[in-house]
């Protein structure tokens, strides 16, 4: 009989390598799991930083009597509380305003970030677009 046939019904028995088995086919999938939430939950952070500035931005333009009024104020509001959120860039902001309708002052803010860390690493599922623009209307006193 050889060595191997002797030993190898020791060897079919063993189930002590099972966890490290197990942990080498199941982690890939885990970390995959955890680092998609960290990016896509980074993306969203942004997203939500922007919609926040526009929001803000909005509100903080009512006080104006003109349209130009209006546009600086959202601009300067913008320019000032930026730094405030997290992942996003003050200078990869851009700002417009306007009126649509005559009762409706829409600020528009638009966010590139091409440059963050997200759309730097490889890409293993679609990427979201890396412009991000959100607005925020505010009506002109009455209901």
């Amino acid at each position: 009989m050889t060595w191997l046939a002797h030993h190898s019904h020791r060897f079919i028995g063993c189930r002590s390598a099972a966890s490290a088995i197990e942990f080498a086919i199941l982690s890939p999938v885990f970390l995959l799991l955890v680092f998609g939430i960290v990016v896509f939950g980074s993306y969203l952070t942004m997203v939500h930083g922007v919609q926040q500035l526009a929001a803000e931005a909005a509100r903080s333009s009512i006080a104006g009597l003109s349209d130009a009024e209006r546009a600086s104020l959202a601009a300067g509001y913008v320019s000032a509380n930026a730094a405030s959120y997290p992942l996003i860039e003050a200078n990869r902001l851009t700002v417009a305003s306007g009126t649509p309708r005559a009762s409706v002052f829409v600020v528009t803010v638009d966010y590139d970030a091409s440059q963050s860390f997200i759309f730097t690493l490889p890409t293993f599922v679609p990427m979201p677009p890396s412009r991000i623009e959100r607005s925020a209307a505010i009506p002109f006193g009455g209901f």
